[in-house]
């Protein structure tokens, strides 16, 4: 299986990386993962494999070998289906699972605010319940309120699970997840009330293009609150299922694999500083 992807001449640099702007990295991450993904698609059609391949190849050990850095769909594959999965219901599940691993959608995950980070309970993004329409109004209030440095979402991701402040019937409960379209599925422009950009130039991981989210008054189907853990029924009464803690169960797997990863980078890191060394 490996051999299939490491062997392939159009996965191969055209021009050495580090000689590339951003723009033309970001470009270069694309088209090699357009290529994985009809290759995915292929061994899928021909029975060689399920369709967990595509999480394997784009989100996991293969793309961090075939693209050097995190490719532009690894944190669809490493957050935003995860996510779905441990935030969605069965039936929430059965319907945007299968379309983000065929990436029929692109998906960021959104906690992260300019004003808040670790500190989640300060979460200063709302989403509020209208029950004569029945949709939730998401809004970022204040400037800090902007979603922040979210990896996927600068350039690629067309929809994102934002993390805000559940309020209903003039009551407050607390951080939920709700699924927010950022970006047209067609032109890919972004929707009405959606303020959204790349961050820039980083040190590293540049592919990831990390952007920035504002909402103004955006609003969404209820259905696109998560509500495997907690539910809003339509008149808007507010029905807890399991423990708040499963809400963060996606962000501490990651920040357990970031550990993971690191490891990996310092050991090339130690190979490149003893071979200068000797």
């Amino acid at each position: 299986m490996e051999n299939i992807f490491f062997n392939d001449p159009e996965l191969q640099d055209k021009i050495p990386a580090r000689h590339l702007s951003q723009k033309e990295f970001y470009e270069e991450s694309v088209r090699k993962v357009c290529i994985a993904l009809k290759k995915v698609k292929k061994l899928i059609d021909e029975g060689f494999a399920g369709s967990e391949l595509y999480g394997q190849v784009l989100g996991g050990y293969f793309q961090r070998n075939i693209m050097q850095e995190p490719c532009v769909l690894c944190l669809n594959y490493d957050m935003f289906i995860p996510a779905l999965k441990n935030l969605g219901t069965e039936e929430q599940q059965a319907k945007w699972v299968p379309r983000a691993t065929n990436c029929g959608i692109i998906g960021a995950y959104a906690q992260t605010e300019i004003g808040h980070g670790t500190f989640v309970r300060g979460l200063q993004t709302t989403a509020t319940y209208d029950p004569q329409t029945k949709e939730f109004i998401m809004h970022t209030p204040t400037t800090s309120a902007y979603k922040f440095w979210i990896g996927g979402l600068g350039q690629t991701a067309n929809y994102a699970l934002v993390f805000a402040n559940l309020h209903t019937l003039g009551k407050s409960y607390g951080i939920h997840a709700f699924l927010v379209q950022v970006r047209d599925e067609v032109t890919h422009k972004p929707m009405k009330g959606i303020s959204i950009g790349d961050v820039g130039v980083k040190i590293g991981f540049n592919c990831t293009n990390n952007g920035f989210l504002g909402m103004d008054n955006v609003r969404i189907p209820l259905k696109h609150m998560m509500m495997k853990n907690a539910e809003v029924l339509e008149n808007g009464e507010y029905k807890k299922k399991n423990s708040g803690l499963f809400t963060y169960a996606t962000m501490t797997q990651v920040r357990v694999s970031i550990i993971h990863e690191l490891t990996k980078l310092v050991s090339h890191a130690a190979v490149i500083a003893v071979r200068y060394s000797i």
